[in-house]
């Protein structure tokens, strides 16, 4: 089990029933599943595009990633249906704990002039959205092998119910949220 799967079973937990005074351990905030996702528009042109975007998710998350494609023909952007144009990766149990702790602890702090993630990411449900420029803020990914520099979308769904809760959730978890 990962450290911070422990930590949260033995001080967060504990720490968010007392804070908001829950009065049974399942209405306590957990984590649910994390979602890695890459858009790549340029797929469309070059198929081998989508191969790399998929080995660095893979290297990044420890998990295959699943080809997203185009629910709809757009003529404007030279788009058909079924074309590949990103890829996912949904990240549950212990690699979701082990992610956020390597996103947290590794790779947000690698980034340019870092002050901290927006504490006001959040959709109103309690789930949390960040992007991320660069794939090379992972230490995963090597600086030679990669072809394009390319973004990502991170989203981490949590069973909070507000805002308060999950900000609260993930500044337990190490969160580095901006002051």
């Amino acid at each position: 089990m990962s450290t911070l799967a422990n930590e949260y079973k033995n001080s967060i937990a504990p720490a968010l029933m007392t804070k908001f005074g829950y009065k049974s351990v399942m209405q306590i905030p957990k984590l649910e599943k994390v979602i890695i996702n890459v858009g790549c528009g340029e797929a469309k042109e070059n198929a081998k595009v989508i191969d790399s975007v998929i080995a660095d998710l893979g290297l990044i998350t420890g998990q295959k990633a699943v080809v997203c494609r185009a629910k709809k023909s757009v003529a404007n952007f030279k788009l058909r249906e079924g074309m590949p144009i990103g890829a996912k990766v949904t990240l549950r149990g212990e690699r979701m704990y082990e992610f956020i702790e390597r996103l947290f602890s590794a790779a947000l702090p690698r980034v340019r002039d870092f002050r901290g993630i927006n504490p006001d990411s959040f959709d109103g449900r309690g789930n949390y959205a960040i992007g991320v420029k660069e794939q090379l803020i992972f230490p995963e990914i090597e600086y030679d092998k990669i072809d394009k520099v390319r973004g990502m979308d991170i989203i981490i769904v949590t069973t909070a119910n507000t805002d308060e809760e999950a900000r609260e959730l993930l500044t337990l978890m190490g969160a580095p949220f901006a002051r």
